[in-house]
């Protein structure tokens, strides 16, 4: 540059080399803060937690942030890498639920189990009936108070972290009898209204993914019903946290099969169906939700013929028709929506 240029530089060329040289500097001296203050913030800024190790067991791996103001740690051991994301997925997934009680199950950051009763146990009991042998060494989350009873059915399977807004105080002494459960209390939702992700030597910055729906067109042959209504709305946001390509097959409030992170539509509710058929869930009258709109005919046919009746998904194909059509002639509920929920 210096040669093509005669040795001259812009104005805007200097500024863009002080900006370099002065960031290169700034890491320089955060380099040494952290060797003599290891966790210490800079300047009021966030603090630094040295983490065991990241993912696996040799990479390294630190956490840069305040997670006291989110939860308080009630017992259990060290929280890892790998708990850490999962309680983001968890906090984040209850945090769209309103009404009580719901209880919900997380593992790898995807949802295996939700339900949304009356009651703290029976919240349980119904969002691990829906995939009890994903549920083992998973993630817990529950917008109601712990009770001894649901802690009492919670210590029959091994789990890694439960969270919740409180506990009873029975409840927590029979949680602690194991000193390496993980119990948080939830003392508030992260305000979290941007996301980060760290890629190409560089960062993607994005709004949250916030809401449910833009629109509630009821599209298909018939209006969907007041249960219907309920399930496809619960549906929507459950599969809203599911890996793309995402379905979430809902009955009476709990995820009964789900399909996540297939490379095609049809696969993730293929799965969806084998994992309902393996818990012995009748699909009769169940709802689907699908994070993204259907490319053919071919998820709405499949699922009608298991006795699936109302679907819910943005919509936003050039094939749209087809679904819709299909839907029609077989007098089976479809909502567009208006709003995709693709999760990467």
């Amino acid at each position: 540059m210096l040669s093509d240029q005669k040795g001259e530089l812009t104005r805007e060329q200097r500024k863009e080399l002080a900006a370099r040289a002065f960031e290169i500097v700034a890491r320089y001296d955060l380099a040494i803060h952290e060797y003599f203050n290891p966790g210490k913030p800079v300047g009021g800024g966030h603090k630094v937690k040295h983490l065991r190790y990241g993912e696996n067991p040799h990479q390294q791996a630190r956490f840069e942030g305040d997670p006291e103001k989110i939860f308080r740690q009630l017992g259990g051991k060290e929280i890892s890498y790998n708990n850490l994301v999962d309680i983001d997925a968890a906090i984040q997934l209850i945090g769209e639920f309103s009404e009580k009680t719901v209880f919900a199950i997380i593992k790898h950051t995807n949802v295996c189990g939700i339900a949304q009763r009356n009651t703290t146990r029976s919240a349980w009991d119904h969002a691990l009936a829906g995939d009890p042998e994903s549920a083992f060494g998973g993630v817990l989350v529950c917008n109601s108070e712990i009770d001894l009873s649901t802690a009492e059915a919670i210590s029959e399977i091994f789990f890694e972290v439960l969270i919740a807004p409180s506990f009873s105080m029975e409840a927590l002494t029979m949680l602690k009898s194991k000193k390496n459960r993980i119990l948080l209390e939830l003392i508030r939702q992260p305000a979290t209204t941007v996301m980060r992700k760290s890629l190409l030597d560089g960062y993607l910055v994005q709004d949250a993914d916030l809401g449910n729906f833009e629109k509630w067109e009821e599209a298909g042959g018939r209006e969907s019903g007041a249960a219907e209504k309920q399930d496809l709305v619960f549906g929507n946001l459950v599969c809203k946290h599911l890996k793309s390509n995402a379905i979430a097959l809902i009955k009476n409030k709990q995820l009964i099969g789900k399909g996540c992170g297939q490379t095609s539509r049809i696969d993730s509710l293929r799965q969806a169906i084998a994992k309902a058929n393996q818990f012995s869930f009748s699909l009769e009258g169940a709802s689907l939700a699908s994070d993204a709109f259907f490319p053919f005919d071919d998820c709405v046919r499949i699922a009608a013929a298991e006795g699936i009746s109302a679907f819910i998904q943005p919509g936003g194909s050039i094939r749209d028709k087809d679904s819709i059509e299909f839907c029609r002639q077989q007098g089976l509920a479809m909502v567009i929506t208006g709003m995709r929920h693709f999760k990467h």
